[in-house]
C-alpha cells in the first residue's frame, strides 16, 4: 500500500508558500510521503472566506513585511520582499497545472523555479515578458507557455483547482492536508513533523 501523499496548497505570490516550498519535499521524504503540489490563487480563497491579505490592513502590513523576512532568515531561505508585491500570478499557476496534467514531473520544479525567481531575484511573474524569459530559462518553449496561460482550457483548470481547494476548506497558503488533517501556515512545520513521526495527536 502506497503511503498517503501530503497535499500542499501554495500561491506564487505568498512569501510563506515560498518558504514552505523549500522544506516540504525534504520533510515528506524523511517519512516516505509524496507531495501533491496544488497551485491556487489566494484571492479566490480570501473571497470565499471573507478575508483580506494581512498586507491590506495598515496595522498588519509593517509587521507582516518584517515577519516575511525574519521567517525566511530563520529557515535559512534567501528572501527579499519584491518591490512589486503582491502580484497576480494566475499565468504562472496555469502553466503549473498544464505541466501537472500532462503528468510532467517538472510541475513542482516549475513552482520552485517561479517562487525562487520572484522572492529571491525579484522577477515579476505578472509581467508577460519576464514570465516568458523565466519559462525559457526553465527549458520550456516560451511561446507555448504563453499560449497555455491564454488558453481558456487552462484558465478553467485553475478555476477548478481554486474551487476544489475552497471545497476542501482551504482559506490561506501555504495549506497542508496530512491524512485528512489540515495545517495552515509555514509555522505549522513542527506539528506536521510530529504528526508524520508519531501519528495523530
Amino acid at each position: 500500500m502506497n503511503p498517503a501523499a501530503i497535499d500542499f496548497y501554495f500561491d506564487f505570490s505568498s512569501p510563506y508558500s515560498y518558504i514552505a516550498s523549500e522544506w516540504i519535499e525534504a520533510l515528506a521524504a524523511r517519512h516516505g510521503r509524496p507531495v501533491n503540489w496544488k497551485a491556487i490563487l489566494l484571492g479566490a480563497t480570501f473571497q470565499a472566506a471573507e478575508l483580506k491579505s494581512p498586507v491590506e490592513h495598515p496595522i498588519k502590513r509593517e509587521y507582516s513585511m518584517r515577519d516575511f523576512e525574519r521567517s525566511a532568515r530563520f529557515a535559512g531561505v534567501p528572501l527579499r520582499v519584491p518591490e512589486k508585491f503582491p502580484i497576480p500570478t494566475q499565468n504562472a499557476a496555469r502553466v503549473f497545472w498544464w505541466l501537472h496534467d500532462k503528468r510532467d514531473a517538472t510541475a513542482s520544479h516549475w513552482a520552485r523555479h517561479c517562487l525562487r525567481a520572484y522572492f529571491a531575484r525579484g522577477v515579476d511573474l505578472s509581467d508577460a515578458a519576464q514570465l516568458k524569459q523565466l519559462a525559457a530559462e526553465f527549458g520550456l518553449d516560451y511561446a507555448e507557455a504563453e499560449a497555455v496561460w491564454n488558453d481558456p482550457i487552462w484558465k478553467a483548470r485553475l478555476k477548478s483547482a481554486n474551487d476544489a481547494a475552497i471545497a476542501a476548506g482551504v482559506f490561506g497558503a501555504p495549506f497542508f492536508v496530512v491524512d485528512g488533517e489540515p495545517f495552515w501556515g509555514n509555522d505549522r512545520r513542527p506539528q506536521i513533523e510530529q504528526w508524520l513521526t508519531k501519528g495523530p495527536f
